[in-house]
């Protein structure tokens, strides 16, 4: 290690953290796995960077800081870490075998359970990932229809055919994904096979499927994220997508359980010909699956679509259980009231100690918003937000990924957090010394959706 980095972890909030991260970058591009693990999306120096264990809500690092988790493990954990119900369920499955040479029935279990909630599912294919869900929708769309193009809006993960949509134009992703991605690695001959459309906008959409009449495969999109869509908005693109005779995609990914045990498309009475379900599906373990109608899933028969561990039981397992326990607990009922109170009680506090933040958007992820119009300055005090909150015992983002295992004591700790916080944003907004409280360098915001 340098000098220099021996200061840094030396001198930081986090040593052990941080001398891990610095290891780390000399055996793993990039440091991390997934973009939104990164360090630099926090605090710096401040927030957590690894993990030694979980439960419930909290979870505590390797520096011995627990904290309360308001980004729900990316957004996979559901009911809460280390939930009994689940853990238990799949130690039991694992005495019994996790792979095996042939079938096993909690494929055809899933799969029934999966059609009975969703209203688009009449058949499924298993995946691990979400972003493997969306090339696995894409690709069937595509054999199905005989055509190539995708029309997305929003977020659909780290797969060619998403990544194409920046080979003509570099800023395609910039509103979707994060701004200056290069499509380093990614066929050029995909240019023009993957296009964005703006949320809420039907006469964007409609423009772009007129122009390219006849070479759209799919139209994907995630049906919300922050904000609820205007009334008649999804309905709308589903008429399109079947005027134009593609194929009609919802990516609930990030929705999934939260707002029902339909998802989205129940929720909103929107219903596409096919749909993809990720993280929080399973509580933390890895699965997905992509489901449809049978008119359009049926041609996966025929395509070569196939992988070893699409099946293995521990992932089957966890979302059964996951998804019998979140019906049974009435969970997207309780996130949403305690979505609800939260924003509610953090917009008070706002106006009692005159700090210029609300706390906006859908009540299961609900995010503040600080009312200043100068982009770096709003940048620096975002990361003070996520630099204090840390400290007082409470990491995320600005924003709340909500999971049922939050209750009264994450709620009292994290409103007692914000007050204290919003008063040192307060001080140093009107002192204009907003830089010289940050203790490390501005977040980055890798993820400018597009979705709200």
């Amino acid at each position: 290690m340098t000098r220099e980095k021996s200061i840094e972890v030396a001198s930081s909030r986090i040593p052990r953290s941080m001398e891990l991260y610095h290891r780390a970058l000399k055996r793993i591009p990039g440091g991390t796995q997934l973009v939104s693990r990164r360090p630099t999306r926090t605090a710096y120096g401040i927030s957590p960077i690894y993990a030694q264990s979980a439960n419930g809500a909290r979870f505590t690092d390797v520096d011995g800081f627990e904290y309360i988790d308001w980004i729900s493990g990316i957004g996979s954990i559901l009911l809460g870490y280390a939930d009994p119900v689940v853990d238990a369920a799949v130690r039991e499955q694992i005495m019994d075998g996790t792979n095996y040479s042939v079938n096993h029935e909690l494929e055809v279990e899933l799969a029934e359970e999966l059609c009975h909630w969703i209203p688009s599912a009449e058949m499924v294919r298993y995946a691990k990932t979400g972003g493997e869900a969306c090339a696995m929708a894409v690709r069937i769309a595509r054999g199905v229809t005989g055509k190539d193009m995708i029309l997305f809006c929003g977020y659909h993960g780290w797969h060619d055919w998403y990544l194409a949509a920046n080979l003509d134009a570099g800023s395609s992703l910039g509103e979707h994904l994060f701004p200056g991605i290069e499509p380093i690695g990614v066929p050029q001959g995909l240019a023009n096979t993957a296009m964005p459309f703006p949320y809420g906008d039907l006469a964007s959409l409609e423009t772009l499927l007129e122009k390219h009449e006849g070479k759209v495969a799919a139209v994907i999109m995630e049906p919300l994220r922050s904000e609820l869509p205007v009334p008649g908005y999804l309905e709308g693109v589903l008429t399109l997508a079947k005027k134009h005779q593609c194929v009609s995609i919802f990516d609930e990914v990030s929705t999934g359980l939260r707002f029902g045990m339909g998802g989205a498309q129940e929720k909103f009475n929107a219903v596409p010909d096919m749909s993809v379900f990720a993280k929080s599906i399973s509580n933390g373990y890895a699965m997905a699956m992509v489901v449809g109608k049978s008119q359009v899933m049926e041609a996966a028969a025929q395509m070569f679509i196939s992988s070893t561990y699409w099946s293995e039981t521990i992932g089957l397992r966890a979302a059964l259980t996951t998804i019998r326990e979140a019906s049974h607990r009435n969970v997207a009922a309780q996130l949403e009231a305690y979505g609800e109170k939260l924003k509610r009680e953090l917009n008070t506090i706002a106006l009692e100690v005159s700090c210029p933040v609300t706390c906006r958007g859908v009540d299961v992820h609900p995010y503040l918003h600080f009312d200043i119009p100068n982009e770096e300055l709003r940048s620096q005090v975002v990361t003070l937000y996520i630099q204090e909150m840390a400290k007082r015992g409470c990491h995320g983002y600005a924003s709340f990924y909500l999971n049922a295992a939050q209750g009264d004591s994450e709620f009292s700790q994290t409103c007692e957090a914000a007050r204290e916080t919003f008063v040192i944003i307060r001080d140093a907004f009107d002192r204009n010394e907003v830089t010289a409280v940050l203790e490390c360098s501005p977040q980055r915001d890798a993820f400018r959706r597009l979705v709200k």
